[in-house]
């Protein structure tokens, strides 16, 4: 996948600001123009309300607001732009795609999107230490690690 400076720039910050807090968002866009959509993480929240269901803060995970995924997909879509990725970052270990990744990314083992990628973004002790991207391969229906220029 081929981000933009810009894109890769807003994700970086986003991804720093919120340390130690995971991040997370979506990469819309045409081949002359992306946008990152910033998308909050309501793992707290989730925590807060039912720890045992939501075992896990936002230092280990994250969550979106669907509608507000939503929202974004359909306003995205309506504008003739393509849904290219994902992103969240992992908080003080590698840019690696996850078990719990897979599954929030798959309903039914396959992926809402594809062809999206999914940006994971290692941040440690506050700052950037790696970008990886993965991207489903449905003959071997799982996450394959892909370039992301």
């Amino acid at each position: 996948m081929h981000l933009t400076q810009e894109a890769i720039d807003a994700i970086v910050k986003q991804a720093t600001v919120e340390y130690p807090s995971e991040c997370c968002g979506i990469v819309t866009g045409t081949d002359t123009l992306l946008r990152v959509h910033v998308l909050a993480n309501i793992q707290d929240r989730l925590h807060a309300k039912d720890p045992e269901m939501h075992p896990r803060t936002s230092r280990e995970a994250y969550a979106v607001d669907r509608n507000e995924a939503e929202r974004i997909i359909v306003e995205a879509t309506g504008r003739g732009e393509s849904i290219l990725a994902f992103y969240h970052s992992h908080i003080d270990c590698g840019a690696y795609f996850s078990a719990m990744d897979r599954e929030v990314q798959t309903v039914f083992g396959e992926p809402e999107f594809p062809d999206a990628v999914h940006i994971v973004v290692s941040v440690q002790h506050g700052a950037i230490h790696e970008i990886k991207g993965y991207l489903w391969d449905g003959r071997k229906r799982d996450f394959m690690e892909v370039a992301v220029r």
